[in-house]
């Protein structure tokens, strides 16, 4: 049997021979075509997923490939006729499986993106859609050569916020654009911490697939905690700027059409939870943006006053964007501007759109590109944090520097 490395090793250099085999460019289903859709990670994000695709029309879900033997009995539960698999490679075997959603640890993606593609399967990536630059730039490969579509799990992205956005913007009422302003707080109770996640008795060897989740990461004996809590550590996770900084960043990246930063800073620690987590609970983000502007965020795990929401400040005008998008003129430059208040839905319907994109060949609310910008700023921000410095992007050599 093909050993894993060897496998990772051909699959990132991409096998060309493979994928035009099985999954001729552009190939899509027919307009009404029952779907297939099958799982790669079947956490708690993961499962959510499954049931909406599950919820849309003429759809079933096929095949389920998770490490951990809890997660196939929590699926039985609703989809029943699925196969189960530990092991992703054998699931994607099966050419009647027609899209696969990833929902993997974020070190996990760009391994299953690349294969996914690579078996002929259409793919809805959970965020952030790369780990590392070089992850990025593989999974870039893999879709240019793949002509599948892809929809990157930015859901706001397919909200009607996005075009209550834009028609504010079309409109000029914003004039010259300096700053986009966002910041994510959150609170739990008193011994409750932000992410944990009970270790169950049965997460041990004999449930789990230990070299499976690794992965790539750095090779290390079994560690319950590490792998039921694996958002705490930096071998497999962005800490909350790829958990939540990305959303904010994705959706008006795609909105604003912004590039990627040209440097980033980060700062902040573990203030809060001590708890063993490596990645820090209250943080700011700064991204210096081509476009002349800043993009600053921030975000806590010890007060949730200030909520979630989104101000992007213009000379004209602010566009504020939290359960509703709203536009407040800016008096001087615009005495006589009245407010505006937006009329589409916060709800998303982001794997409806993937599945009508899937019979129908038409790029999906949150395309490759954008997920590709979003992860390489959210990755600039982690590599400041962990540097303590100023990064930079090098856009010729396209690399953090």
């Amino acid at each position: 049997m093909t050993s894993r490395r060897h496998f990772i090793g051909k699959v990132s250099a991409g096998v060309a021979g493979t994928i035009a085999t099985m999954a001729p460019a552009g190939q899509v289903l027919g307009a009404n075509e029952r779907i297939r859709f099958a799982i790669i990670g079947a956490g708690s994000r993961g499962q959510q997923l499954m049931r909406e695709a599950i919820a849309c029309a003429n759809t079933e879900f096929a095949a389920v490939a998770d490490v951990y033997q809890r997660r196939h009995e929590e699926c039985r539960a609703f989809v029943p006729n699925a196969k189960m698999f530990f092991d992703y490679r054998e699931m994607l075997e099966d050419r009647a499986i027609d899209a696969v959603i990833i929902a993997t640890p974020q070190h996990l993606h760009c391994e299953h993106f690349v294969a996914a593609l690579g078996a002929g399967k259409h793919v809805y990536q959970e965020k952030t859609m790369a780990f590392t630059v070089d992850h990025a730039k593989r999974m870039r490969l893999a879709y240019q050569r793949a002509g599948k579509v892809v929809q990157i799990g930015h859901q706001h992205c397919s909200s009607g916020h996005v075009t209550d956005a834009r028609n504010i913007l079309d409109a000029g009422l914003l004039g010259r654009i300096t700053e986009v302003h966002a910041h994510m707080y959150r609170n739990t109770p008193h011994g409750k911490p932000q992410w944990s996640r009970p270790v169950f008795p049965d997460v041990n060897l004999d449930n789990v697939r230990w070299s499976l989740f690794l992965g790539e990461s750095p090779q290390r004996e079994f560690d319950a905690n590490r792998f039921i809590n694996w958002r705490f550590f930096w071998d497999y996770s962005g800490g909350n700027v790829y958990e939540n900084m990305t959303h904010q960043v994705a959706f008006w990246y795609k909105v604003l059409n912004l590039k990627i930063p040209q440097a980033a800073t980060m700062r902040g620690g573990v203030y809060h939870w001590k708890d063993g987590r490596e990645v820090p609970d209250t943080m700011n983000v700064t991204l210096e943006q081509p476009e002349e502007m800043l993009f600053n965020w921030t975000s806590g795990f010890g007060n949730s006053h200030l909520g979630s929401s989104e101000e992007i400040l213009g000379t004209d005008g602010t566009i504020s964007k939290h359960r509703q998008v709203r536009y407040t003129p800016e008096k001087v430059n615009r005495p006589q501007g009245s407010e505006i208040s937006g009329s589409g839905s916060s709800g998303e319907r982001h794997m409806q759109n993937f599945a009508d994109c899937v019979r129908s060949g038409k790029e999906p609310n949150c395309p490759f590109e954008v997920g590709y910008r979003a992860s390489i700023a959210c990755r600039m921000a982690v590599d400041s944090y962990l540097q303590g410095r100023t990064v930079r992007w090098d856009e010729k050599r396209e690399a953090i520097v």
